[in-house]
């Protein structure tokens, strides 16, 4: 069993830490439940400026290292894995991002899962050919069986796993989509999503 996790909005609340970095930046006060838009610059109605000076701010290790845990997710995960299930978290983050990402698992007991930053942006930044980093076309070559996913924005790298079951994190910003197929699960909590993930 190979199961797919992205970090952000899945296993921690990156979002709401945006909320108040925004505010404190910008003072601009904007409810998590406002945040409509996978595209922040939108949802936070921002300058590109500030919304590049924001990304900055808020990939630093320190901030990184701050993010809340989404309520129930290492118990999930480590059940998953002492089940024998693969565990893979595939995020779109900078490859810069990697070591605080990687201490941030290892800090919420999450030392056995695998890290792995996804191009999926094509940064000028990404680091090619190490351990922990995936072009698309290495991404493609994996094959996984359940994925825990809130951006619409991702629903496309699957689109070559026709079996794929989807776990769709519910959150703000795909409350609107509509499902590529009957394949993708709309889930409130790691609860339910360890209920709908049949191990075996």
């Amino acid at each position: 069993m190979n199961i797919y996790i992205d970090f952000d909005d899945c296993l921690c609340e990156t979002a709401r830490y945006f909320t108040g970095l925004v505010e404190n930046l910008y003072g601009k006060k904007v409810p998590y439940e406002d945040v409509k838009f996978f595209d922040l610059q939108r949802s936070f109605d921002l300058t590109k400026e500030e919304y590049e000076h924001m990304m900055i701010e808020a990939h630093t290790p320190e901030a990184l290292l701050s993010f809340e845990e989404t309520n129930g997710a290492s118990r999930v995960v480590n059940n998953w894995i002492d089940s024998g299930a693969n565990v893979s978290i595939i995020t779109g983050r900078p490859s810069s991002a990697y070591e605080p990402s990687r201490l941030w698992l290892d800090q919420h007991g999450l030392e056995r899962v695998k890290l792995f930053c996804l191009n999926k942006y094509g940064r000028d930044s990404f680091i090619k050919n190490s351990e922990f980093t995936l072009e698309l076309e290495d991404y493609y070559k994996m094959h996984f069986d359940y994925a825990v996913e809130d951006s619409p924005a991702a629903f496309k790298f699957f689109d070559h796993m026709p079996d794929l079951k989807v776990m769709v994190f519910n959150r703000p910003w795909n409350q609107e989509v509509q499902f590529p197929n009957s394949g993708y699960t709309r889930c409130p909590d790691w609860e339910f999503i360890e209920k709908s993930v049949a191990l075996g």
